[in-house]
């Protein structure tokens, strides 16, 4: 990738940010200043006021601005994954959907199990649906990489299930994205970085800054811009004795902006916020082999290259009337997806096929109405009591690529989006909730809420939920929560159609994703989807000895049923037969989404922190977490048309159960002396079981051990220089060589499940100022 626009972009920033005038930093004689983020007043999982991430009733995890910068990672979600012991995020390798969105999952379930919110509003989804074999099979999650990371303030990850205050999607968790809302000053970063061997090279230049508004307001502004080159891990090819396919993390460019105001009227508030964002990427698909086209007699390997657009809004204004507060908002979210594919052939075409197609496109819409009325209950410390409701408009449309893409057996690596019937999809829905909190005594808080969802496509769902905590003594509390949650299946996995290259039994061939309501769909076992619905149980301690130490420890139990999940690849004499039947020769192998499994997941989750002042210039901290889980199968119902077709094969049910680390360990440890830190840390991946080509195989997690030392240049500036997976750790390498060969010629070193990545030992430098 041609860097320079990367570069100008640096240079405009430090220009931008030069003339401001610094504000003064505590002195070294007052020592460095350690935050805790546990302490932080959030507004997740509550609605009360004035409390702490520790004073909470449920888990709920705070990660601040200046821990997601020290990572040195420059997207959101690896820093998380490296920071969060709840959060998986595995580095897709080769798959141009999972490689290209960027979600993350809590407590190893799907990433459409995971809501997200933006200062407390629901954020939409992704239009592109993950298809590929990796994390996320099936979903569509939020990608956080359209959410400048410059723009965050801080990240409160709920972990319980928390539908019945929050609606569809709370399964697993709520991440809660809080955004910047300074007045005055302003800061920025600029990040580059390098692998090891040599290619991956990257930078980030990024600004933000705060204006004041009216009497008391602020507008806060930010801007990003990131650009990678590519990275591959592929062995050589040895069918061909070179190096066939690419493996590793894609070329790829992104352009971000935020805004948030608040504009003060007299007893009420008008606010806004909003995020935009393109981003394009270059991704290759499996190898052809030579003989497959005569325009390429060496072989090939298509390239298909995603435009991704993405923008959010939110206006509304929040006042007090007689001791009321009332919030009225309305958010639009859209995410958009256009799909070309080159350096390929449509062999039907012959000699005359075009090299490169137009693939067609996705977009999502969404429009959230949101309304609620709370009071504070003054006779019982701490208690509170809302009342609210919702209303959601989605849409889901697919574009159609030009007709060479799809025209027999269509484009190699990507036929593109050519449904059999026009893709244009709207669907309403309303909800209706009450929360409350009640403190009768000061040790006891009690909390309960109750919502009701409608959708007009999948009926009505009630949720509930109740939580407890009580303070048994000065630092000594326990707390536990019992209640339901849901998610509605949506528009994408109703609706997407689309055919594309992908392997089967270590083979490429052309598969068909199919709405349920195709006749096609129909004939091979599909039906009406139905909602997931959960019950979740938690119950943890909370233990803070000093104010300087703090542990936690949560136990937890969700089930799941009627899990929404993309079938395995149907294939065989049954299908070939339906199929011929139809007059269909573009693909072989069928598949659509099913409600056919029941699930369990167990698990703990503790965490420590720990700060001390060392001498008066001396301050540390550490944090540690752990979780472990355990995902079972509980049911896998049987194919109702065609027996003999299980609807869900190993690999589909692995993706469900074991392909994410049964165990992860995290370890954050900073050292501040006067004008110098340093931070080590240190991530454990557990083992994790899939089938990455022809054979099932458990592998190691891996472990990555970072190390970075800052120095400050002045109050204002500091300099940055680190290095990520020190021991240059990588990811256990598939096992049955013999097949493995055979199939690919040995190219890929492991399988898309990696949490740990591909790329080995990295290096970074980061220069931010505050101003």
């Amino acid at each position: 990738m041609n860097l320079a626009l990367l570069a100008l972009t640096i240079t405009a920033g430090a220009i931008v940010t030069s003339p401001l005038q610094a504000q003064d930093l505590p002195s070294e004689a007052e020592g460095p200043v350690v935050k805790d983020p546990a302490n932080t007043i959030v507004v997740t999982g509550t609605r009360s006021a004035g409390r702490s991430a520790l004073e909470a009733a449920v888990p709920v995890d705070v990660v601040s601005e200046e821990e997601l910068n020290a990572t040195g990672y420059a997207d959101l979600n690896r820093a998380l994954n490296f920071l969060e012991p709840s959060v998986n995020f595995p580095r897709a390798a080769t798959t141009a959907t999972a490689a290209n969105t960027r979600p993350i999952t809590l407590r190893g379930l799907s990433p459409d199990q995971t809501l997200v919110l933006v200062n407390g509003k629901r954020r939409h989804t992704n239009a592109v649906l993950n298809v590929n074999n990796s994390i996320g099979r099936g979903s569509a999650g939020v990608d956080l990489d359209t959410i400048p990371q410059n723009a965050i303030q801080r990240i409160e990850i709920l972990r319980d299930g928390a539908a019945a205050q929050y609606g569809s999607d709370a399964i697993g968790g709520v991440v809660n994205i809080i955004l910047k809302d300074d007045a005055q000053g302003a800061s920025f970063e600029l990040l580059g970085g390098i692998t090891e061997e040599g290619d991956g090279l990257n930078g980030l230049a990024s600004t933000s800054g705060g204006l004041p508004i009216g009497r008391g307001g602020h507008l806060t502004l930010s801007a990003l811009v990131r650009a990678q080159e590519a990275t591959n891990r592929a062995f050589v090819d040895q069918r061909f004795d070179r190096v066939t396919y690419r493996i590793g993390d894609p070329e790829a460019s992104l352009f971000g902006g935020s805004v948030n105001f608040g504009l003060p009227l007299g007893d009420a508030e008008l606010y806004g916020f909003g995020t935009v964002a393109q981003k394009i990427s270059n991704n290759g698909a499996g190898f052809r082999v030579p003989g497959t086209s005569l325009l390429y007699p060496d072989g090939f390997l298509p390239v298909i290259e995603p435009y991704i657009w993405d923008g959010s809004g939110t206006l509304g204004i929040s006042a007090d009337l007689g001791g009321f507060a009332l919030d009225l908002s309305q958010t639009y979210g859209r995410n958009e997806a256009d799909f070309r594919v080159f350096d390929t052939v449509n062999v039907s075409l012959g000699l005359d096929s075009p090299t490169s197609f137009d693939s067609g496109g996705v977009t999502y819409e969404q429009y959230v109405t949101d309304f609620g009325v709370s009071r504070s209950l003054g006779l019982l410390a701490g208690g509170n009591i809302t009342a609210g409701a919702q209303y959601r408009r989605e849409t889901y449309a697919i574009r159609e690529g030009e007709p060479a893409a799809s025209t027999g057996v269509g484009a190699d690596g990507f036929a593109g989006f050519a449904p059999r019937r026009p893709v244009n999809e709207v669907r309403d829905a309303f909800a209706f909730y009450l929360d409350a909190e009640l403190r009768p005594i000061e040790a006891l808080l009690i909390g309960g809420a109750v919502r009701y969802d409608e959708y007009d496509d999948s009926g009505g769902e009630t949720t509930w939920r109740v939580s407890a905590r009580a303070d048994l003594t000065e630092g000594l509390a326990l707390r536990g929560a019992i209640g339901t949650a849901f998610r509605a299946p949506s528009l994408q996995q109703q609706n997407f159609s689309a055919v594309q290259g992908a392997l089967s039994a270590g083979q490429l061939v052309s598969v068909a994703t199919l709405p349920v309501s195709d006749p096609i769909a129909r004939a091979l076992g599909a039906g009406d989807l139905r909602p997931e619905r959960s019950r979740n149980y938690s119950a943890g301690i909370v233990l803070e000895p000093t104010p300087r130490l703090a542990f936690t420890l949560d136990a937890f139990h969700i089930q799941i049923d009627d899990r929404i999940a993309l079938s395995e690849q149907l294939r065989g004499a049954a299908v070939n037969a339906i199929l011929a039947g139809a007059g269909i020769v573009g693909f072989s192998q069928v598949r659509f989404f099913t409600n056919a499994v029941d699930t369990r997941t167990t698990g703990v989750e503790a965490t420590a922190r720990w700060s001390a002042s060392l001498s008066p210039e001396t301050r540390a901290s550490m944090d540690v977490g752990f979780a472990l889980y355990d995902t079972e199968l509980e049911s896998l119902r049987a194919n109702p048309v065609l027996p003999t077709l299980p609807l869900l094969g190993e690999k589909s049910i692995l993706f469900l159960t074991e392909a994410q680390p049964r165990d992860k360990l995290t370890v954050q440890a900073v050292v501040e002396h006067r004008s110098v830190s340093a931070r080590a840390a240190l991530t454990r991946f557990g083992t994790y079981t899939s089938q990455p080509l022809v054979e099932t195989q458990t592998f190691d997690g891996g472990t990555s051990f970072d190390l970075s030392l800052s120095y400050a240049l002045s109050s204002a500036i500091m300099l940055t220089a680190g290095v990520q997976n020190l021991f240059d750790d990588r990811p256990e390498e598939i096992a049955d060589q013999a097949r493995f060969i055979a199939a690919t010629g040995g190219s890929f070193p492991t399988g898309e499940e990696t949490p740990l990545g591909v790329n080995g030992r990295s290096y970074f430098v980061q220069l931010r100022g505050n101003f």
